[in-house]
């Protein structure tokens, strides 16, 4: 986390240094806004440049890029922003010298000026932005343990096969005893039968037969 916040405060700082250098002293008292970007591809020419298409633009651009580095912690959009800017100045700095023949380094307006110096001062600063920048944790992957099949004694088998004598029950509970009775419900009133044993049960005619009281024929 600190080293994250380190970098990108040296490469934010690298970053407005490089976007200033344009509007500063570039070579004998001209200004870097005032070269074209096509003269760096072509040659330097006298021609004043406007701002928009100076080597202020792909200093912007180079800026963006490393505002975008900074918020995603993507170290190596940071070091491509420094790239950007180093390569512009030393292509600069190529075409100056062709252009009068050499490079002079001076005060007062003779020579390289300051807004070169920042120029390269910036590019250098992302880079070492984007070295210091620790960058996104990278989430680990736990290997996947290869599944290995039970051996086929363990392996529970469903439906459970019965073998002769066994039961297929698996509940702790014993099995339930089933009545093999397959009669009429003994407890229905309608279909109880009583025997005739005298001053025991009651039968067809008695006042306590449910099913048959007194003065209702029996039914056949």
């Amino acid at each position: 986390m600190i080293r994250n916040i380190l970098g990108s405060l040296v490469a934010l700082a690298g970053a407005a240094s490089a976007v200033l250098s344009p509007f500063r002293d570039w070579y004998e008292g001209r200004t870097g806004r005032e070269y074209q970007v096509e003269d760096l591809f072509g040659g330097i020419t006298a021609t004043e440049s406007g701002v928009l298409v100076s080597v202020l633009l792909p200093f912007l651009g180079a800026a963006v890029l490393v505002v975008l580095g900074v918020l995603l912690r993507s170290r190596l959009v940071v070091a491509l922003a420094g790239l950007v800017v180093l390569g512009f100045t030393i292509l600069w700095m190529v075409r100056q010298g062709q252009a009068t023949g050499s490079l002079t380094v001076g005060g007062d307006g003779v020579g390289l000026g300051v807004g070169a110096v920042n120029a390269l001062a910036g590019g250098v600063l992302m880079v070492i932005g984007a070295v210091l920048m620790k960058g996104r944790r990278r989430r680990e992957r736990r290997p996947v343990e290869p599944y290995e099949a039970p051996p086929a004694d363990q392996v529970d088998m469903w439906p459970p096969t019965q073998e002769p004598g066994m039961s297929t029950n698996t509940s702790p509970w014993p099995e339930p005893e089933v009545d093999p009775y397959t009669g009429p419900d003994p407890r229905d009133p309608r279909t109880r039968s009583y025997p005739q044993v005298p001053g025991r049960w009651p039968g067809p005619g008695d006042p306590r037969d449910p099913v048959h009281p007194p003065g209702r024929p029996p039914e056949q």
